[in-house]
């Protein structure tokens, strides 16, 4: 049965009659190796029944992503559910990855406090063209393997009498069940109703697409139970909901998000690439192997065990990690040269290409010094930074030293550059 009058779920679907496939792994194979780095099925049971079926027909599962293009770039968060997704078209199965374009001009409520401003068109389909070009630096490119589709392609048709009809399979009870939403009823923050609407335009997609399988982050997960829902109502077998962990941003607190600052893009270049993922903690760095590493499991907890004992420096863990990522989206030679800039820079390396500030020469005591320059903005921060110990000097003869005193000399000779540390800031002082 259609959930809206005159549309039928299949229209939406350009491979009715998908080409037969032959599968490498048994289905009870494809399980155990789906099931690694999950966060949560609905359900494992389901996946296997799902599973057994294509391996016995021949026939692909369809396995839905949909991403809502509200920014310009993909980071690795998103590549958790990407590097999923290679795994079932590596297995055999078809991706359908969904342009939430029509969605992205509501907004997607989830993990918000307040209304979320809705995109125009015109943004929207800007940033669609950029999430395409770089999805497939994870996803194969295959036409049997991918389907690119937009939720426009159904949404926008809808009448006012389809919406209706679409709002009365689902009860208001239940979409007040989400956590955003209740949080924000006991703060008196309020709702806009089209916020309401957005797990049931989200859902109806699986409907149109016939989903087999749904890919998500653990936040979306309600989402995604609106979705099996309304596919039992219109007569479809329910999707199966596979979650994958949220990957915490460089600061190890929040959610990766551009927006915060502590995202790492795909598109970055390997110098900087290289460089953000250095910056993460060694605990945090552990999460990092387990969802973005190819390493497997067994080797990258070996090496978190021999980090553990001192038999491995955690730099050299973070450093073989970074590379890894560098060279995923770049190559080996880039990712290498990555390696290298980082240890010259950090080795203060006058070499590097660092940002330059104009300084007339003299002798300074570091703490008005590191002022002056502003590479910190108190004598305050400056006195922290150097007890702290994550000050240093290298002077125009290349000669490094650790400064311990806020009140030590820095000179500066005439003619010569310098180069300075505090934290992961660093500049190069020329002598003017």
């Amino acid at each position: 049965m259609a959930l809206v009058e005159g549309q039928k779920p299949a229209l939406f679907c350009y491979d009715d009659a998908p080409m037969k496939t032959t599968f490498t792994h048994t289905p009870e194979q494809q399980l155990e190796l789906l099931l690694q780095g999950v966060a949560e099925v609905i359900s494992k049971h389901e996946l296997l029944e799902k599973l057994k079926e294509s391996y016995k027909e021949g026939r692909p599962l369809k396995v839905k992503m949909g991403a809502d293009p509200t920014a310009p770039d993909i980071h690795l968060g998103h590549t958790v559910v990407l590097r999923k997704l290679r795994q079932f078209q590596d297995l055999g199965h078809k991706v359908q990855f969904l342009m939430g374009d029509f969605t992205a001009m509501i907004g997607d409520p989830t993990g918000k406090s307040v209304t979320r401003k809705p995109l125009t068109r015109e943004e929207v389909e800007s940033n669609a063209k950029t999430y395409q070009e770089q999805i497939f630096k994870i996803l194969d490119k295959d036409p049997a393997k991918i389907e690119i589709r937009y939720n426009s392609e159904w949404c926008r048709p809808m009448s006012f009498e389809d919406v209706i009809r679409l709002t009365s399979k689902y009860t208001v009870a239940r979409i007040l069940e989400r956590d955003d939403f209740t949080n924000r009823m006991k703060e008196q923050k309020p709702i806009s109703m089209h916020e309401l609407l957005y797990p049931l335009i989200q859902g109806y997609d699986s409907v149109a697409l016939e989903s087999d399988i749904e890919m998500c982050g653990t936040d979306q997960k309600f989402n995604c139970l609106v979705g099996r829902a309304l596919q039992e109502e219109a007569g479809q077998k329910a999707e199966v909901i596979i979650a994958m962990p949220i990957l915490e941003g460089l600061d190890g607190v929040k959610k990766m998000s551009k927006s915060l600052g502590n995202y790492v893009g795909v598109t970055e270049e390997p110098n900087q690439m290289f460089a953000k993922l250095m910056s993460v903690s060694d605990e945090l760095m552990w999460k990092y192997y387990e969802l973005l590493s190819d390493m497997p499991a067994a080797a990258w907890q070996a090496r978190k065990t021999e980090v553990a004992n001192g038999s491995y420096h955690p730099k050299q863990a973070k450093q073989e990690l970074a590379k890894e990522i560098t060279r995923r989206f770049y190559d080996e030679t880039k990712a290498q040269e990555a390696w290298n800039y980082f240890e010259n820079r950090h080795n203060l390396d006058q070499s590097v290409d660092y940002k330059q500030v104009p300084m007339a020469p003299g002798s300074y005591k570091a703490a008005d010094f590191m002022v002056a320059v502003g590479i910190v903005k108190s004598k305050s921060d400056a006195k922290r930074l150097i007890e702290q110990g994550a000050v240093e000097w290298v002077n125009g003869a290349q000669e490094k030293r650790k400064v311990v005193s806020f009140s030590e000399a820095i000179d500066l000779t005439a003619g010569e550059a310098g180069l300075i540390r505090a934290g992961k800031v660093f500049l190069k002082i020329v002598s003017q």
